[in-house]
């Protein structure tokens, strides 16, 4: 069985709502969901013009190639509403990040894993921190503790509702 860390956000629409219809869909069509994060509230990271974020992470259990897995988070994000555009940091209903895929390292057109902006976003290490403490970034040889003490992302982080 193969291990993958999700993040999930949003901004449009009920995101509670639609975080429920992600793991329910996760769980039918990618793997078992082992945990998950509480979900916090930030101000959009990149683009601050737009509603604020809500974010979690979860882990899943899966025996999915990763490819398969980010075909179908893309196909779970389209269900849901996410509309992808050329620009970057829109506002968005859902946004499914392959955050880790066991420690594996990855550097392909369509997918980079770990995901290459992680360790810059507290939004992603707070709820990462908060289900995987010690996870050592394959890459970085660094814990996600020692990414979140690191990190210079300035950017209010507020939990909304507790694992």
């Amino acid at each position: 069985m193969n291990k993958l860390i999700l993040g999930l956000g949003g901004n449009e629409g009920n995101v509670l709502e639609t975080f429920q219809k992600v793991e329910h869909l996760i769980k039918n069509n990618v793997g078992e969901i082992l945990k998950h994060s509480s979900t916090y509230q930030t101000t959009a990271w990149g683009n601050t013009n737009q509603p604020d974020f809500l974010n979690k992470v979860i882990e899943v259990e899966t025996n999915l190639t990763v490819q398969d897995c980010l075909k179908r988070v893309l196909e779970i994000e389209h269900k849901l509403g996410r509309v992808r555009t050329e620009q970057k940091w829109t506002a968005r209903t859902i946004d499914i990040d392959i955050l880790f895929y066991n420690d594996d390292i990855l550097k392909q057109e369509d997918l980079v894993v770990p995901h290459p902006y992680l360790q810059e976003r507290k939004f992603v290490l707070i709820p990462l921190h908060e289900i995987h403490p010690d996870f050592v970034h394959p890459s970085l040889n660094k814990t996600v503790h020692e990414l979140y003490l690191d990190c210079n992302d300035t950017l209010e982080i507020k939990m909304v509702l507790k694992s």
